[in-house]
């Protein structure tokens, strides 16, 4: 169980952001798929809202409800210490989640969010961290499609491959998904904060220990041809890699000199070539006020794919890693990636947290490192896909 007993706190997990589009997947599918005597609270700036949601969710009944404003930094400290695991979806990150963070990591609870925004992972790591070591708080970060997926998905194929030698790990994405104006505006946000990201990038690696005696490296690499799955392979400018060498820093089971790339596998060399022009030409658009507040208006945050078009999309990532003369093609696939499916990562994080028998960690953490096999164990359960497809 989490390092707080039961009877610290009067919530397991409290969901902040509950009433937004992924908040409201993720509390239907606790609600679906809570344990006995699981203790939460859906949280938010709306009791109206809250209520709303309570009711309509089954046994709504038993879920708490809490009032908070990122506004008013008390009321992150009340969330915070009313939990033992508080899960966030509230973003931008950078623009509204270091509170919580800060309360999290001064109280001791853990905390998880969805951020796939890499200057807000910076900034908590070298401002939040070290308070949190010091508390015994988790704080763990991506825990939606950005980056369980390819965080665990690495972990599962390192773990297919021979110990204490050199190992490389290629991971490939496809997809067939919408995103949600959530997820629109916080890459917006990211590609108008190019300066700020360096720069946080920059303050992080002054604070962080030197890896000795080991070596982990996430190198963009280059568009390629990739033989191995057959398809283009498009280098992708996502927080995932970053997360994969983070796992790999920490746990020696990664080896003593590992490299992760994570690319788009785009079958059609056109598709390719059109998919790098319109990410350069967003990226550009980003930097203009008067494009990026246009483009902002295109898809509203708490807006985001119906039903129909969730249940027909999916996800496959496939990955390839080598090493000690062995080669491993290992998946991991499931539905709607951006919604269902994060939603389905991101409760079943915050039950991990709570209630499984995980490795003693503190500080800020991946979910690789935090949760390993166990996250792997529920998320197989839950029907997502980790096997693996052929060795050599």
């Amino acid at each position: 169980m989490s390092r707080l007993s039961r009877a610290d706190r009067p919530y397991d997990i409290v969901l902040f952001g509950a009433t937004g589009f992924v908040g409201v997947l993720t509390a239907e599918y606790l609600a679906a798929h809570a344990p006995e005597g699981l203790r939460w609270a859906i949280a938010g700036r709306s009791a109206e809202k809250l209520e709303r949601l309570r009711e309509s969710l089954p046994g709504g009944d038993g879920v708490g409800v809490l009032e908070a404003d990122v506004a008013d930094p008390a009321s992150m400290r009340r969330l915070a210490e009313h939990a033992r695991v508080v899960a966030t979806t509230v973003g931008p990150y950078v623009t509204y989640g270091e509170d919580l963070v800060a309360a999290c990591a001064d109280t001791g609870a853990d905390y998880l969010d969805l951020s796939g925004e890499p200057e807000f992972v910076d900034l908590t790591y070298v401002r939040h961290d070290a308070r949190a070591r010091e508390t015994g708080a988790r704080l763990v970060h991506a825990c939606g499609f950005d980056s369980v997926p390819h965080d665990l998905g690495a972990y599962f194929t390192v773990q297919q491959l021979p110990q204490e030698v050199p190992l490389t790990v290629d991971g490939f994405v496809t997809a067939d998904a919408m995103f949600s104006g959530g997820t629109f505006a916080s890459a917006l946000n990211q590609f108008a904060r190019g300066r700020q990201m360096l720069a946080a990038a920059r303050d992080r690696a002054r604070h962080e220990p030197r890896l000795m005696g080991r070596r982990a490296l996430a190198p963009t690499g280059v568009p390629r041809f990739a033989k191995e799955v057959g398809s283009w392979a498009v280098p992708l400018p996502t927080i995932d890699p970053q997360i994969v060498k983070r796992s790999a820093r920490a746990l020696d089971r990664y080896g003593p000199d590992f490299r992760y790339r994570h690319f788009a596998a785009v079958r059609h060399l056109p598709v390719a070539v059109g998919g790098v022009a319109a990410m350069g030409a967003l990226f550009t658009a980003a930097q203009l006020p008067p494009a990026r507040r246009w483009m902002s208006g295109r898809l509203k945050p708490g807006e985001g794919p119906s039903p129909e078009k969730r249940a027909k999309s999916w996800f496959s990532v496939r990955f390839v890693g080598e090493g000690g003369g062995r080669r491993v093609f290992t998946e991991v696939a499931g539905g709607d990636p951006g919604y269902d499916e994060t939603a389905k990562m991101f409760a079943e994080s915050a039950l991990s947290l709570a209630f499984d028998d995980l490795p003693p960690t503190a500080g800020q953490v991946t979910t690789a490192v935090a949760m390993g096999d166990a996250l792997i164990e529920r998320l197989r359960a839950a029907g997502i896909t980790f096997r693996v497809a052929a060795t050599r």
